[in-house]
């Protein structure tokens, strides 16, 4: 059962949820040219370098390049909580040349957040 902890902590506010989608294809050619794991890894070193609190999760998904030829490939999703807009364009820009992309999409909006804080007794 949740019980909202003492002091306020656990009432629902506004966060604004961001999430950045960035392909694993290399634009030129159109393939991975490493493992999905080395991709997270420089993500991670890019969203700690910001020292913003990120999840991130590997999707598949297909989509057209901007001369109409669809792929599909490997995305990584990084999602981002209340981070402000400069510090989401500089890590969506970092993100797409790092991957040698020729866009990574941002997608954001208002989300009801809470913390949920339980311990076993």
């Amino acid at each position: 059962m949740y019980r909202s902890p003492p002091g306020g902590q656990g009432r629902e506010r506004a966060m604004t949820e961001t999430r950045i989608y960035v392909g694993l294809n290399d634009a030129v050619d159109r393939s991975q040219h490493f493992g999905t794991e080395k991709y997270k890894s420089i993500l991670k070193t890019v969203c700690r370098s910001y020292h913003v609190p990120f999840s991130v999760t590997l999707t598949e998904g297909g989509y057209f390049h901007d001369d109409g030829e669809y792929t599909e490939e490997n995305t990584l999703v990084i999602t981002l909580i209340d981070v402000p807009e400069q510090t989401i364009g500089a890590i969506a820009g970092d993100l797409c040349a790092f991957f040698r992309q020729e866009s990574v999409l941002v997608t954001g909006g208002e989300v009801r957040a809470y913390f949920v804080r339980e311990t076993l007794e």
